[in-house]
């Protein structure tokens, strides 16, 4: 009977307890949060699997364990998991959650269990575009990674605290750290999204890209922003954030050497953040079940294959594009 647990009952958990509830292979949930009673009338809604809601405390026993909880302290869960004998996926895009998660790797494989990091919109969809637009490429030599919008409430916040970290991104074979709001550059996302001065920020992208792309010699995330974001960026988010956050894109960017010469491609995707991270957890959890995902702690964008997850995603509604008329 296998059992997937979700910690973290935001607009992205509901979405992904919903997805796992439609899978076949999912038999029991789990759904923990400190605020329970916003799990109840879910929980009756989903009835082709058994539906358990637990308050914080131990960590339930499950085959797979989703942690979709605000930023900060999920590779403390993710230990507790790994005694568990549980896979781990997790949602967090903070620098610091990735950096602690990816430390995990000895310990995730000397488990034979995955530990699933930045399984989310971005990183998460972000870094499966860019392993599948590699492909097209003999080499490749920079990955530019942009966004815009973002999901839930807890999405919300750590955006806004993301403007004001630094930023970490690769060039010519070191990290480089930066000031969070620096960097603008106009980034034009697919229709009808349009363009976007974008910044840099405290994202986790390329601590999750430059494991995957061996030669690659530029890394870079950027965030969208208005005048107001940067302006009220060191101060407290000035009015409660909005249940979803509307609709968002992702722009990845890719140049590289093809047959000789230099090329670049883009490719990007529009959807509803917490909608499409959603897909992607729920996606890898249901990989993680089949026991079909390499052990370790690893982002998406170190997949050997790609495609199956994207078309699985998507079946699942969330499609990606290419920019025809950005091939170079």
């Amino acid at each position: 009977m296998s059992t997937v647990a979700v910690i973290g009952a935001g607009a992205v958990g509901q979405r992904i307890a919903r997805q796992l509830a439609s899978r076949p292979d999912v038999d029991r949930l789990v759904l923990g949060s400190r605020h329970t009673s916003r799990l109840r009338g879910l929980a009756s809604q989903l009835l082709d699997v058994d539906v358990e809601v637990v308050e914080p405390g131990a960590l339930p026993e499950a085959d797979v364990v989703v942690l979709s909880l605000p930023s900060g302290g999920h590779a403390a869960l993710a230990e507790k998991a790994l005694e568990r004998r549980s896979h781990v996926v997790s949602l967090s895009g903070a620098v610091a959650d990735v950096e602690q998660l990816l430390a995990m790797n000895k310990r995730a494989t000397n488990a034979r269990r995955s530990v699933v990091v930045g399984a989310g919109f971005s990183p998460g969809y972000s870094c499966l575009l860019a392993r599948h637009g590699a492909a097209q490429f003999d080499v490749v030599t920079e990955v530019h990674i942009a966004r815009v919008g973002t999901g839930g409430p807890a999405c919300q916040r750590q955006l806004h605290r993301a403007r004001t970290g630094t930023s970490v991104d690769w060039r010519d074979g070191q990290w480089r750290r930066r000031r969070g709001g620096s960097g603008r550059e106009l980034v034009w996302f697919p229709d009808p999204l349009g363009a976007h001065d974008c910044y840099r920020a405290a994202l986790a992208d390329a601590l999750l890209l430059v494991p995957a792309f061996g030669e690659v010699e530029r890394v870079t995330a950027r965030v969208a922003g208005t005048r107001r974001d940067r302006l009220t960026a060191m101060l407290p988010m000035l009015r409660p954030p909005h249940p979803e956050g509307g609709p968002g894109g992702v722009r990845v960017e890719l140049r590289g050497l093809r047959d000789g010469r230099h090329c670049t491609d883009v490719l990007g995707v529009i959807d509803h953040p917490s909608a499409a991270a959603a897909a992607v957890a729920a996606t890898a959890a249901g990989w993680a079940l089949a026991e079909e995902l390499p052990t370790g702690a690893w982002g998406l964008g170190m997949l050997d294959d790609p495609l199956p997850w994207l078309a699985e995603l998507a079946e699942r509604g969330v499609r990606a594009a290419a920019y025809e008329g950005a091939r170079l």
